[in-house]
């Protein structure tokens, strides 16, 4: 299963840098992504299980991965406006994140398992989805193209 993710995260950066470059707006796109990872790889490097290279990179994986989404809601607060496709993608994308938390619930409840890190990173990645869950519903659900409000 990893070669198979790891093959399809490799697809997925091709098709955004070869076949689909020509719809990348790079005039829209200005959020500045080290305001992201620096923050994130020094808290990885604070905040973790245990101080050792793979744990501290897993740690920086799951913080990154929640706050990775910001330069797509950046980008939507810019423009004003989403592609329906990229609205569905973003909902299901947070959905997915929602999801975590139910199984975490249920792993806690049933197994006595809870990893306070992954818990923490999942519900600031829900919370940032919010605002967006919230205009999808209203908006995107009643057949009109998801734009921001003036």
């Amino acid at each position: 299963m990893k070669l198979i993710y790891i093959g399809c995260s490799y697809a997925t950066v091709y098709l955004i840098y070869m076949k689909f470059k020509a719809t990348y707006d790079g005039n829209h796109d200005t959020f500045r992504v080290e305001f992201l990872v620096v923050p994130v790889g020094g808290l990885s490097f604070l905040v973790n299980h245990d101080f050792s290279p793979l744990e501290i990179l897993w740690t920086f994986s799951i913080y990154l991965e929640s706050v990775a989404i910001l330069p797509q809601l950046f980008m939507i607060s810019k423009t004003g406006e989403a592609e329906t496709i990229t609205t569905h993608y973003l909902f299901f994308l947070g959905l997915y994140r929602a999801l975590y938390l139910v199984n975490w619930i249920w792993r806690f409840y049933f197994e006595g398992f809870f990893d306070l890190i992954a818990v923490v990173a999942g519900v600031v990645q829900t919370i940032l989805y919010c605002d967006f869950f919230y205009l999808y519903i209203t908006k995107v659900l009643k057949g009109k193209k998801l734009s921001l409000p003036a």
